[in-house]
């Protein structure tokens, strides 16, 4: 509940998978929490978004009564100073039709097989010796509200089932859809960023090549690649002295 002090939100909205539904002490003393934290005349809401299926689409399901057009995406083991997510929201408002993120990745084309047409996911020590990225994953990351309805009621259904069955690559398919509806890069955000849970996932063994599966996999069902490659970060320049 920590982003309940940003000054300018108003809503929490947590997506709930888990078996049981939130407990009543869970709710009044997270609801304490951003009661606390919020300044005086402003009320952020809380709310559970509740699903019945245990799946990581839920992430991008529509929510009805958001008032905002901008959603800040964010996992629960990561958090972000209020200064950094002020500045990315003033980034994607520049931009709010594009994904505005912290935690950029890469594709590139795969010279040892196909014909131009198959593809490598690349993590961060890619992007790093590249200088380039493609996407901005979902675990931190502003885009527009109707990607929610897009992502389930538009986007092609093989992809939806594919990240329920594996697990995984959900993050990868809203960068495919918004890349596929733009035609234009996302948008990497220097921050600071604090891990406070798990590596999870992504530090399996064959994580890669789970990715580049994905890549490959949801290429195929658009009928190109979409995903735009860009060398641009946007840099707070308040808060460093070379930029």
């Amino acid at each position: 509940m920590h982003y309940s002090s940003c000054p300018r939100l108003e809503s929490v909205h947590i997506v709930w998978s888990e078996p049981d539904p939130p407990s009543d002490s869970l709710f009044k003393f997270l609801h304490h929490v951003i009661e606390s934290k919020s300044t005086v005349g402003r009320c952020v809401k809380l709310k559970f978004d509740i699903n019945k299926e245990d799946s990581l689409n839920n992430r991008f399901k529509e929510i009805k009564d958001l008032e905002t057009d901008a959603v800040f995406s964010i996992d629960d083991d990561v958090i972000f100073p209020c200064s950094s997510v002020e500045f990315a929201f003033d980034v994607w408002q520049s931009a709010p039709d594009t994904m505005v993120g912290f935690v950029p990745r890469v594709h590139w084309v795969d010279s040892l097989e196909g014909n131009g047409n198959k593809f490598r996911y690349g993590g961060w020590w890619s992007v790093w010796w590249t200088g380039t990225y493609s996407m901005v994953l979902s675990k931190a990351a502003f885009f527009h509200k109707k990607y929610f309805k897009i992502y389930t009621n538009e986007m092609p259904a093989s992809i939806r089932e594919y990240v329920t069955k594996n697990r995984n690559c959900e993050d990868i398919a809203m960068s495919f859809l918004v890349a596929n509806a733009t035609d234009a890069p996302p948008i990497w955000v220097k921050g600071k960023i604090f891990e406070i849970g798990s590596t999870g996932i992504s530090s399996l063994g064959g994580h890669s090549e789970r990715r580049t599966e994905c890549v490959n996999r949801f290429t195929a069902v658009y009928g190109r690649m979409p995903l735009v490659s860009t060398s641009v970060k946007a840099v707070d320049s308040r808060n460093i002295w070379f930029w």
